[in-house]
């Protein structure tokens, strides 16, 4: 007697996503597997149909419900579909809540982009960020913002991480994150202010807006030694009690106190 092939409870209108496939996406949730393959995942609506049109769509894996309520974006994307059940999104998913619908895109290659910076602009370094929250928020505020492009070192945390990809709320697609070595970046672009974040700055409100390579530095050690020597305008976030207050503010928040006070627009 024959085995009885085992499938998910699928459509008839579009092509099927096999066990065998969804544990080969799942190995996406990986650096190594992004790395190799050139794809990443989003998961959720709001994440995936905000990403859709950015990045090359290679699957949009969904169940038939999210599928039927969505016809503008099926008949757009209809040659790359997955149709599945909740069953075969918890396979691929890498959140704790399983969405209705995944994409898997292919990543953009900024490996050749030469950067020619506009004196009157501001830019933002990221050195050795960790945290994916923390990434992920960092560029949601840039956005925000209006600041397009983060230069990244390159032991920063993967841009197209699950979690990191999840915090962007989408941004991710207007927002392009290079990964360099930060030191020949600034060292190469000297006529740009470089600004630091260090205790023994001046507080930042006294420092005029204007166009410049922000540095933000790692959530433990903040900015390394490296770099902060090449710092010229250095820049602190004074807390309201001097005389009790925590340590330091998280990076994102940082972030975005500053974003807020330096960028031009």
């Amino acid at each position: 007697m024959s085995k009885k092939l085992v499938t998910f409870d699928l459509g008839m209108l579009y092509n099927t996503l096999s066990k065998t496939k969804a544990r080969e996406l799942k190995m996406l949730s990986t650096k190594k597997e992004r790395d190799k393959t050139g794809l990443f995942l989003a998961e959720g609506e709001k994440c995936v149909v905000d990403t859709l049109g950015a990045f090359d769509l290679q699957y949009l894996i969904a169940t038939s419900q999210w599928l039927d309520n969505h016809e503008k974006i099926t008949s757009a994307y209809s040659q790359n579909i997955l149709s599945t059940d909740k069953r075969g999104l918890e396979i691929v998913s890498s959140l704790g809540s399983v969405p209705e619908v995944i994409a898997v895109f292919k990543k953009n290659d900024f490996s050749h982009f030469s950067p020619t910076f506009k004196a009157d602009k501001l830019y933002l370094l990221l050195d050795e960020i960790q945290d994916p929250g923390n990434l992920g928020t960092i560029i949601r505020t840039c956005d925000w913002f209006g600041v397009y492009d983060i230069f990244a070192s390159k032991n920063t945390v993967d841009v197209y991480s699950p979690k990191v990809v999840q915090a962007t709320m989408g941004s991710l697609s207007r927002v392009r994150v290079h990964y360099v070595d930060l030191a020949s970046l600034i060292k190469n672009n000297r006529e740009m202010p470089l600004i630091g974040t260090l205790l023994e700055g001046e507080p930042y409100k006294k420092y005029k807006p204007g166009g410049g390579l922000l540095l933000m530095g790692n959530e433990g050690r903040g900015i390394s030694e490296e770099l902060k020597a090449l710092i010229n305008v250095a820049l602190t976030i004074p807390a309201a009690n001097s005389n009790s207050h925590p340590d330091s503010l998280n990076v994102s928040v940082a972030t975005a106190i500053l974003l807020a006070h330096l960028s031009p627009t």
